[in-house]
């Protein structure tokens, strides 16, 4: 029998343990038995999902699927090396290729995930005298990334670009680089970055300017391609990164710019360096779904119409989804703001056992008063799941007090 029992140099682990559970944000893993879909089973019920980031259907998708199989067959389940070594194959080449030409851009990279992207860029192209401006709620490996870096980080406030410009000005007169950086869709709240405007900032003070596009990639610009895509700031974004474990249904992140930038981070970027590469299945699969992308205009068009649809149907209900008078959510990623955190889980809970499968997120995901469930919306929704979800919503809301 294995010893299960914590030993005391990991005490306090439990007692950090204990803490969350006494604040009601302690949680236990859900388990998925079945495919990434509109509906399927958690811990043996079966649920709408309305957590899942599989924005597009793609993550089941028989084009996908048989992609994985065939490259599997040909190549084997494994490429037995890190890219600089023995492990770089002609599919992970297709891939980065694949991905440049839909971007527009020279070049690419892809990495492990979109984590590995954010923070081994980051944490590669600048050193400790060089500066980082970013948005006060990019993503924790943008921030990562930045502390890897060891450069000097200013934080500026959420959408605020003239609050950016301030600090800019601060560093106007220091001899090295800068770096502005923002998500092009914010993952906990679904606003858009200000792309444009900060591209234009950083232009004018000769910064480096980079976007985060996990929650855009597939879901914004033209058949997906992004923020960049949906401002229009083609060659006016120096790094771009993305994700394939999102709307393209795989796994894995990728970073796009300049042919120098992309050769760079394959000598400097140390997720890169020091992780084995993508499985070839996995190489194979996102090129289908790239091609599904292309192909098929119209699996993005039913997502923006389940979004506005569900969305819609919330406000109405008079479910705070961030906004006052009008949502403040931009994209499917539709937060309901609870509040205290014990009470976002308890409800998340709540409609779990009902048929609901919303996750509840709490401090330090999401700062203190902010706790939310948050909801996602994909293109294979069907009007009966999201009326039966909208029931369900409403129902255990008043149950609890969260609706008059």
């Amino acid at each position: 029998m294995p010893e299960t029992a914590t030993r005391p140099q990991l005490a306090y682990l439990t007692a950090a343990l204990d803490e969350l559970k006494a604040k009601g944000t302690h949680f236990r893993l859900r388990v998925l038995e079945d495919q990434q879909a509109p509906v399927c089973h958690y811990d043996g019920r079966e649920v709408i999902n309305l957590a899942s980031n599989n924005y597009l259907g793609l993550a089941n998708h028989p084009k996908l699927i048989e992609a994985a199989i065939a490259a599997t067959r040909t190549y084997g389940v494994g490429s037995g090396a890190v890219r600089t070594i023995a492990g770089t194959m002609r599919i992970h080449m297709e891939l980065e290729e694949r991905i440049a030409r839909f971007k527009n851009v020279e070049a690419c990279v892809v990495f492990q995930s979109g984590f590995a992207a954010n923070a081994g860029t980051v944490s590669a192209i600048l050193g400790k005298e060089d500066f980082i401006l970013s948005d006060e709620l990019n993503h924790a490996s943008i921030i990562d990334g930045a502390r890897l870096s060891r450069a000097k980080i200013k934080v500026f406030r959420h959408k605020d670009v003239a609050h950016c410009e301030e600090l800019l000005k601060e560093v106007a007169n220091e001899p090295r680089h800068k770096l502005v950086i923002t998500d092009g869709v914010f993952s906990m709240d679904g606003d858009i970055g200000p792309v444009d405007k900060l591209a234009a900032l950083a232009e004018k003070y000769g910064a480096i300017m980079m976007v985060d596009d996990a929650h855009a990639s597939g879901v914004l610009g033209r058949n997906g391609r992004g923020s960049i895509d949906h401002f229009g700031m083609h060659g006016r974004v120096d790094v771009q990164v993305g994700t394939l474990s999102k709307a393209i249904g795989a796994l894995g992140g990728y970073v796009c710019g300049s042919k120098d930038l992309i050769d760079f981070l394959y000598h400097r970027a140390r997720p890169f360096l020091f992780s084995t590469s993508h499985p070839p299945s996995v190489a194979a699969t996102c090129i289908a779904a790239f091609d599904i992308l292309e192909a098929e205009p119209e699996r993005i068009q039913r997502l923006w119409d389940n979004t506005h649809y569900f969305q819609g149907a919330l406000h109405k209900l008079g479910f705070n989804i961030g906004g006052v008078t009008t949502p403040a959510t931009q994209t499917p990623i539709t937060p309901i703001i609870v509040g205290e955190g014990r009470a976002a889980m308890e409800f998340s809970r709540a409609l779990f056992d009902e048929g609901v499968m919303g996750t509840g997120i709490a401090f330090p995901t999401v700062p203190e008063g902010k706790a939310r469930i948050r909801l996602i919306l994909t293109s294979e929704h069907t009007r009966a799941q999201m009326d039966r979800a909208l029931e369900t919503l409403e129902h255990v809301a008043r149950r609890m007090g969260l609706l008059q």
